[in-house]
């Protein structure tokens, strides 16, 4: 079943036999789909015959590079298409976090989101409740400012990891990730100004990217589906703040897990629809629900270049009560010299509010401390902010967190520029054949961008770069 998830590296791109025709695609699918608005039969069965998946990336906006990039996505300034798959493993720009591989579709979250707050400067908190393994939230990360907080939820335990460590590459201070049940959300009762739910669908949308998926493909998991979003949506509701907007997606293409959503959605929690502006051209298909003429929008194969999505924006009219105020149990007894020896680490140090978690100094932005406080209360935290690292006397051991962040002080450490194969060796997690001029910590960059920390002794060189991170494939033959 899908998650949703976007494109992970170097998956596979699979290419269907020229004999492939409607009888390769599940039994009822192609029938299940024949009323839908924009679902050409012929087509569609084409596409998934002759064409493959088109490789997309999204630049971080905090990172500018020299990457080589194509065609721009038409609805995301950030999103380029590349003429070529390259093996992302081996691209040490990848490692530093200033683009993400995102499959082009799923960035039309990005043009929601900017028509929404195009007059609105109003500081927001915004929850991706389905993140792993990260696209959408280094997305909503790219178009929020540092005022505004995001909170990345996943729901299963052992994603959460990937989550956190594309988050970390994205490198802003203003995130907190989550491992909670949507259940655990209706407790901060109008907290989140905007709500985006990625929803677990029986993802149609991606067999072109993945045939596998048509096996796990039935008109009975399409129901079950369907039932499963009810009771996400249903749950999440009550977080919604009154006047707040819900985003809500599928990379499906079934009716019952898309428009009759948004239909249940208006009819049961008297929501309204907002129409998202596109241009005709994109190839992007507007539709509106059977009952409440909810507007949504369709991706296919061949119209757009990309896979399958649907997503729709709706607004909570319907009040709530704000979540109850509470006396903070007192802030942490710190050492004021502790404090200003990492304040040193951070640009703009005042802006930030610093606490401890076990050992660690962990910095967020000011703005955020109460919200932390009020999720620490309801929530199980497995980020937040950046993680600087453990003092030890007057010395930080930096952590891998705060080497990848836009808010370091670079001129506070030392910093060491490596070639290609130097820095292809560091990611390994080998001996870097490297000229040792200076001793101490150094933050180990590629073409500027940091990769991680390294001790530089007298005579060798200890990479900290985190062994669950390396790199274990072996690289590409010439």
């Amino acid at each position: 079943m899908c998650g949703c998830a976007n494109a992970y590296l170097n998956t596979p791109i699979v290419i269907f036999e020229n004999y492939m025709d409607e009888h390769n695609f599940p039994e009822n699918f192609l029938t299940s789909l024949s009323g839908e608005p924009g679902f050409a039969h012929e087509d569609f069965i084409n596409v998934h015959k002759n064409s493959v998946s088109p490789t997309s990336i999204r630049l971080n906006p905090f990172k500018i590079s020299s990457i080589n990039k194509g065609e721009q996505v038409p609805w995301c300034p950030e999103g380029y298409y590349l003429d070529a798959r390259p093996s992302f493993t081996f691209d040490p720009l990848f490692h530093a976090g200033c683009y993400y591989v995102q499959e082009a579709s799923s960035m039309f979250i990005d043009r929601i989101l900017k028509y929404m707050r195009q007059n609105d400067d109003e500081p927001i908190k915004i929850l991706d409740l389905c993140a792993a393994p990260g696209g959408k939230s280094t997305l909503i990360s790219s178009a929020i400012g540092s005022n505004d907080l995001l909170v990345a939820n996943e729901i299963i335990k052992t994603r959460v990891p990937v989550l956190c460590d594309n988050l970390n590459r994205w490198g802003t201070a203003n995130t907190i990730v989550t491992n909670n049940d949507p259940r655990d959300f209706s407790r901060l009762t109008g907290f989140f100004d905007i709500i985006l739910v990625d929803a677990p669908c029986s993802g149609s949308g991606m067999f072109r990217k993945d045939p596998v998926a048509m096996n796990e493909w039935s008109e009975a998991n399409v129901n079950l589906c369907h039932q499963r979003q009810e009771r996400i949506l249903a749950d999440i509701y009550p977080a919604l703040k009154e006047d707040g907007h819900l985003i809500y997606s599928t990379c499906s293409y079934s009716h019952q897990e898309n428009e009759a959503i948004i239909d249940w959605l208006c009819t049961e929690f008297d929501m309204e629809s907002l129409r998202i502006p596109i241009y005709k051209d994109w190839g992007i298909v507007e539709t509106q629900s059977d009952q409440q003429k909810a507007w949504g929008y369709r991706f296919y194969p061949g119209k757009v270049k990309g896979e399958g999505l649907f997503a729709a924006c709706l607004k909570k009219k319907g009040q709530t009560p704000q979540l109850p105020g509470f006396k903070t149990k007192g802030n942490q007894k710190l050492a004021l010299k502790e404090i200003e020896l990492v304040k040193t680490y951070l640009n703009t140090p005042d802006d930030f509010y610093y606490f401890m978690v076990n050992d660690d100094w962990l910095a967020i932005n000011k703005a955020h401390k109460d919200s932390l406080d009020t999720l620490q209360r309801h929530l199980y935290i497995k980020k937040s902010g950046i993680r600087l690292g453990k003092l030890m006397g007057n010395d930080l051991i930096p952590d891998h967190e705060l080497a990848l962040s836009i808010h370091l002080n670079k001129d506070t450490v030392l910093q060491t520029e490596l070639d290609y194969n130097q820095a292809i060796q560091y990611l390994r997690r080998e001996n870097i054949d490297l000229e040792i001029n200076h001793k101490g910590w150094s933050l180990m960059q590629f073409e500027g961008h940091a990769l991680g920390w390294a001790k530089l002794l007298q005579n060798r060189i200890n990479n900290y770069y985190p062994k669950e991170l390396r790199i274990l494939a072996s690289p590409p033959t010439p």
